[in-house]
Protein backbone atom coordinates (compact mmCIF):
# COMPACT_ATOMS: atom_id res chain seq x y z
CA UNK A 1 0.00 0.00 0.00
CA UNK A 2 2.87 2.79 0.82
CA UNK A 3 4.10 1.68 -2.48
CA UNK A 4 1.26 2.28 -4.20
CA UNK A 5 0.51 6.04 -2.56
CA UNK A 6 4.03 6.93 -3.08
CA UNK A 7 3.76 6.16 -6.81
CA UNK A 8 0.43 8.07 -7.13
CA UNK A 9 2.29 11.03 -4.74
CA UNK A 10 5.60 11.17 -7.41
CA UNK A 11 2.89 11.66 -10.31
CA UNK A 12 0.95 14.10 -9.22
CA UNK A 13 4.11 16.19 -8.25
CA UNK A 14 5.35 15.92 -11.49
CA UNK A 15 1.34 16.45 -13.19
CA UNK A 16 1.90 20.00 -10.97
CA UNK A 17 5.52 20.76 -11.69
CA UNK A 18 4.35 20.73 -15.37
CA UNK A 19 1.69 22.41 -15.08
CA UNK A 20 3.60 25.84 -13.18
CA UNK A 21 6.29 25.33 -16.12
CA UNK A 22 3.61 26.08 -18.48
CA UNK A 23 1.62 28.90 -16.69
CA UNK A 24 3.03 31.99 -15.28
CA UNK A 25 2.09 33.00 -11.70
CA UNK A 26 -1.35 34.93 -11.91
CA UNK A 27 -0.64 38.16 -11.43
CA UNK A 28 1.31 38.46 -14.60
CA UNK A 29 -1.98 36.66 -16.84
CA UNK A 30 -4.28 39.48 -15.33
CA UNK A 31 -4.23 43.17 -14.60
CA UNK A 32 -5.38 46.49 -16.38
CA UNK A 33 -3.53 47.93 -19.16
CA UNK A 34 -4.15 52.44 -19.62
CA UNK A 35 -3.45 53.78 -22.60
CA UNK A 36 -3.83 58.29 -23.09
CA UNK A 37 -3.68 59.26 -26.54
CA UNK A 38 -2.02 62.83 -26.15
CA UNK A 39 -2.24 63.76 -29.95
CA UNK A 40 -0.63 62.84 -32.85
CA UNK A 41 0.96 59.90 -32.22
CA UNK A 42 1.56 60.86 -28.46
CA UNK A 43 0.92 57.53 -26.63
CA UNK A 44 1.10 56.71 -23.18
CA UNK A 45 0.70 53.43 -21.75
CA UNK A 46 0.62 51.86 -18.41
CA UNK A 47 1.53 48.71 -18.05
CA UNK A 48 -0.39 45.79 -15.89
CA UNK A 49 2.67 46.18 -13.14
CA UNK A 50 2.49 50.22 -13.52
CA UNK A 51 5.21 50.91 -15.76
CA UNK A 52 4.73 53.96 -17.64
CA UNK A 53 5.92 53.75 -21.51
CA UNK A 54 5.69 57.17 -22.81
CA UNK A 55 5.82 57.01 -27.46
CA UNK A 56 6.10 59.53 -29.72
CA UNK A 57 5.72 62.51 -27.46
CA UNK A 58 5.46 66.00 -29.52
CA UNK A 59 3.47 67.61 -26.51
CA UNK A 60 4.76 70.99 -26.00
CA UNK A 61 4.28 72.63 -29.63
CA UNK A 62 1.08 69.94 -30.77
CA UNK A 63 -1.58 71.71 -31.22
CA UNK A 64 -3.84 68.90 -30.13
CA UNK A 65 -2.44 68.05 -27.29
CA UNK A 66 -4.33 69.21 -24.39
CA UNK A 67 -3.27 72.33 -22.05
CA UNK A 68 -2.61 70.64 -19.20
CA UNK A 69 -0.03 68.26 -20.36
CA UNK A 70 2.07 70.93 -22.70
CA UNK A 71 4.00 70.79 -18.92
CA UNK A 72 5.55 67.82 -19.08
CA UNK A 73 5.21 67.32 -15.28
CA UNK A 74 2.00 66.91 -15.76
CA UNK A 75 2.85 62.95 -17.08
CA UNK A 76 3.84 62.06 -13.86
CA UNK A 77 6.72 59.34 -14.00
CA UNK A 78 7.91 58.04 -17.09
CA UNK A 79 9.83 54.91 -17.28
CA UNK A 80 10.64 54.22 -20.93
CA UNK A 81 10.41 56.70 -24.21
CA UNK A 82 10.08 55.42 -27.54
CA UNK A 83 10.47 57.17 -30.58
CA UNK A 84 9.68 55.77 -33.89
CA UNK A 85 11.57 58.44 -36.24
CA UNK A 86 13.34 61.76 -36.39
CA UNK A 87 10.46 64.25 -37.44
CA UNK A 88 9.54 66.98 -35.12
CA UNK A 89 5.92 66.02 -34.61
CA UNK A 90 7.50 62.91 -33.10
CA UNK A 91 10.47 63.06 -31.77
CA UNK A 92 8.88 66.07 -29.95
CA UNK A 93 10.33 69.56 -31.44
CA UNK A 94 9.07 72.04 -28.54
CA UNK A 95 10.05 75.48 -30.30
CA UNK A 96 13.08 76.28 -27.63
CA UNK A 97 16.03 74.17 -29.98
CA UNK A 98 15.30 71.20 -27.40
CA UNK A 99 12.88 68.26 -28.08
CA UNK A 100 10.30 66.72 -25.69
CA UNK A 101 11.77 63.18 -25.85
CA UNK A 102 15.00 64.05 -24.78
CA UNK A 103 13.72 66.41 -22.04
CA UNK A 104 11.98 63.85 -20.37
CA UNK A 105 14.52 61.48 -21.25
CA UNK A 106 17.06 63.04 -18.70
CA UNK A 107 14.32 64.18 -16.04
CA UNK A 108 13.35 60.81 -15.00
CA UNK A 109 16.54 58.56 -16.21
CA UNK A 110 14.41 56.94 -18.77
CA UNK A 111 15.96 55.08 -21.62
CA UNK A 112 15.39 56.66 -25.00
CA UNK A 113 14.65 53.89 -27.56
CA UNK A 114 14.50 54.51 -31.30
CA UNK A 115 16.18 53.79 -35.20
CA UNK A 116 19.98 53.75 -34.33
CA UNK A 117 20.72 56.08 -36.69
CA UNK A 118 18.74 58.51 -35.15
CA UNK A 119 19.93 57.96 -31.54
CA UNK A 120 23.22 57.81 -33.03
CA UNK A 121 23.05 61.21 -34.29
CA UNK A 122 21.35 62.31 -31.03
CA UNK A 123 25.03 60.98 -29.57
CA UNK A 124 27.08 62.56 -31.79
CA UNK A 125 25.49 66.10 -31.44
CA UNK A 126 26.08 65.65 -27.99
CA UNK A 127 21.91 65.99 -27.52
CA UNK A 128 21.89 62.66 -25.30
CA UNK A 129 24.11 60.26 -23.43
CA UNK A 130 24.50 56.84 -24.87
CA UNK A 131 23.36 55.67 -21.48
CA UNK A 132 19.87 56.98 -22.42
CA UNK A 133 20.13 56.67 -26.10
CA UNK A 134 19.31 53.29 -26.83
CA UNK A 135 19.80 52.03 -30.20
CA UNK A 136 18.36 49.21 -32.03
CA UNK A 137 16.71 48.46 -35.25
CA UNK A 138 14.31 46.74 -37.46
CA UNK A 139 13.55 42.88 -36.31
CA UNK A 140 15.60 43.81 -33.19
CA UNK A 141 13.90 43.17 -29.56
CA UNK A 142 14.51 44.71 -26.05
CA UNK A 143 12.89 43.50 -22.66
CA UNK A 144 12.99 46.57 -20.50
CA UNK A 145 10.98 45.40 -17.87
CA UNK A 146 10.23 42.24 -16.42
CA UNK A 147 7.61 40.57 -19.03
CA UNK A 148 7.49 43.57 -20.89
CA UNK A 149 9.04 42.81 -24.63
CA UNK A 150 9.26 45.61 -27.38
CA UNK A 151 10.06 44.64 -31.20
CA UNK A 152 10.90 47.42 -33.95
CA UNK A 153 9.21 46.69 -37.08
CA UNK A 154 9.24 48.13 -40.67
CA UNK A 155 7.01 51.83 -41.58
CA UNK A 156 7.25 52.69 -44.69
CA UNK A 157 8.59 56.46 -44.63
CA UNK A 158 11.33 58.86 -43.81
CA UNK A 159 13.00 60.38 -41.14
CA UNK A 160 15.48 63.54 -41.23
CA UNK A 161 16.67 64.60 -37.64
CA UNK A 162 16.36 69.04 -37.99
CA UNK A 163 18.25 70.18 -35.28
CA UNK A 164 18.70 74.11 -35.10
CA UNK A 165 22.38 75.08 -34.68
CA UNK A 166 24.61 77.59 -32.66
CA UNK A 167 23.93 80.12 -35.38
CA UNK A 168 20.19 79.70 -35.40
CA UNK A 169 19.90 77.91 -38.60
CA UNK A 170 17.74 74.97 -39.44
CA UNK A 171 20.42 71.35 -40.08
CA UNK A 172 19.08 68.20 -41.25
CA UNK A 173 20.78 65.00 -39.81
CA UNK A 174 20.42 61.23 -40.65
CA UNK A 175 17.26 60.19 -38.61
CA UNK A 176 17.65 56.16 -39.07
CA UNK A 177 14.95 54.17 -40.87
CA UNK A 178 11.73 54.86 -39.29
CA UNK A 179 9.78 52.26 -37.40
CA UNK A 180 7.14 50.76 -35.61
CA UNK A 181 6.82 49.14 -32.27
CA UNK A 182 5.05 45.77 -31.07
CA UNK A 183 4.99 46.00 -27.34
CA UNK A 184 3.91 43.10 -25.77
CA UNK A 185 3.09 43.44 -21.92
CA UNK A 186 3.12 41.25 -18.90
CA UNK A 187 -0.28 39.66 -19.41
CA UNK A 188 0.46 38.78 -23.56
CA UNK A 189 -1.64 41.66 -24.87
CA UNK A 190 -0.06 42.91 -27.42
CA UNK A 191 -0.10 47.01 -29.13
CA UNK A 192 1.21 47.61 -32.68
CA UNK A 193 2.30 51.04 -32.57
CA UNK A 194 2.61 51.66 -35.93
CA UNK A 195 4.66 54.95 -36.21
CA UNK A 196 3.90 57.00 -39.94
CA UNK A 197 3.50 55.15 -42.28
CA UNK A 198 2.12 54.11 -45.78
CA UNK A 199 0.85 50.66 -46.65
CA UNK A 200 2.99 48.24 -47.31
CA UNK A 201 2.67 44.38 -47.75
CA UNK A 202 4.31 42.64 -44.96
CA UNK A 203 1.83 44.55 -42.28
CA UNK A 204 0.01 41.01 -43.32
CA UNK A 205 3.05 39.03 -41.98
CA UNK A 206 3.26 41.48 -39.13
CA UNK A 207 -0.72 40.23 -38.49
CA UNK A 208 0.15 37.26 -38.82
CA UNK A 209 2.94 36.36 -37.19
CA UNK A 210 2.81 39.21 -33.81
CA UNK A 211 -1.00 38.91 -33.67
CA UNK A 212 -1.65 42.53 -32.24
CA UNK A 213 -4.84 42.84 -30.00
CA UNK A 214 -4.48 47.13 -30.58
CA UNK A 215 -3.27 48.86 -33.32
CA UNK A 216 -2.40 52.54 -33.41
CA UNK A 217 -3.09 53.42 -36.72
CA UNK A 218 -2.11 56.66 -38.54
CA UNK A 219 -5.04 58.00 -40.71
CA UNK A 220 -4.14 61.44 -41.71
CA UNK A 221 -2.93 61.40 -45.58
CA UNK A 222 -1.07 62.74 -47.12
CA UNK A 223 2.32 61.93 -45.30
CA UNK A 224 0.88 58.39 -44.01
CA UNK A 225 -2.31 56.15 -44.78
CA UNK A 226 -5.62 58.00 -45.69
CA UNK A 227 -8.58 56.30 -43.96
CA UNK A 228 -9.30 54.63 -47.06
CA UNK A 229 -5.50 52.91 -46.73
CA UNK A 230 -5.72 52.31 -42.82
CA UNK A 231 -9.26 50.24 -43.44
CA UNK A 232 -7.50 47.83 -45.91
CA UNK A 233 -4.52 47.50 -43.05
CA UNK A 234 -7.06 47.10 -40.59
CA UNK A 235 -9.51 44.59 -42.43
CA UNK A 236 -7.55 42.85 -44.45
CA UNK A 237 -3.95 42.56 -43.64
CA UNK A 238 -3.54 42.93 -40.14
CA UNK A 239 -7.10 41.45 -38.59
CA UNK A 240 -6.72 43.15 -34.79
CA UNK A 241 -9.27 42.75 -31.81
CA UNK A 242 -8.88 46.79 -31.66
CA UNK A 243 -7.82 49.70 -33.58
CA UNK A 244 -7.13 53.45 -32.44
CA UNK A 245 -6.93 55.85 -35.24
CA UNK A 246 -4.02 58.87 -34.59
CA UNK A 247 -2.01 60.86 -36.58
CA UNK A 248 -4.69 63.30 -38.19
CA UNK A 249 -5.86 67.03 -37.76
CA UNK A 250 -2.36 68.33 -36.37
CA UNK A 251 -1.46 69.97 -39.71
CA UNK A 252 -3.86 70.93 -43.16
CA UNK A 253 -2.46 68.46 -44.70
CA UNK A 254 -3.90 65.19 -42.46
CA UNK A 255 -7.38 65.66 -43.30
CA UNK A 256 -8.27 62.06 -42.82
CA UNK A 257 -11.07 61.64 -40.04
CA UNK A 258 -11.62 58.71 -37.90
CA UNK A 259 -15.76 58.81 -39.27
CA UNK A 260 -14.20 58.29 -42.59
CA UNK A 261 -12.03 55.50 -41.27
CA UNK A 262 -15.00 54.04 -39.35
CA UNK A 263 -17.07 53.62 -42.48
CA UNK A 264 -14.53 52.18 -44.74
CA UNK A 265 -13.92 49.51 -42.12
CA UNK A 266 -17.42 48.74 -42.03
CA UNK A 267 -18.63 45.99 -40.84
CA UNK A 268 -15.62 43.83 -40.11
CA UNK A 269 -15.18 43.17 -36.45
CA UNK A 270 -12.34 45.31 -35.53
CA UNK A 271 -13.52 47.67 -32.41
CA UNK A 272 -12.96 51.24 -33.19
CA UNK A 273 -11.46 53.09 -30.34
CA UNK A 274 -12.30 56.77 -30.98
CA UNK A 275 -11.38 59.15 -28.62
CA UNK A 276 -10.10 62.47 -28.25
CA UNK A 277 -6.93 63.91 -27.06
CA UNK A 278 -5.93 63.45 -23.60
CA UNK A 279 -8.77 60.71 -23.35
CA UNK A 280 -7.55 56.97 -21.34
CA UNK A 281 -8.99 53.55 -21.76
CA UNK A 282 -8.20 50.77 -20.02
CA UNK A 283 -7.69 46.91 -21.48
Amino acid sequence: MNRYWKIITVALASLFLASCAGNPPEVTRSGKIEVQWLGNAAMKITTVSGKVILIDPFLSANPKTPAQYKNLDALGKIDLVLVTHGHGDHIGVNGDKEFDSIVLSKKHNAPLYGPAGMNQALITMGLLSPALSQRFGKGGSFTPFPGVRITATHAEHSSELLVVNAAGKGESHIGGEPVGFIIELENGFRIYHMGDTGLFGDMRMIGEYYRPDLIMIPIGGHYVMDPKDAAYATTALIKPKFAMPMHYATNQYLKGTPEEYITAVGTFPTRIININPGDKVSF
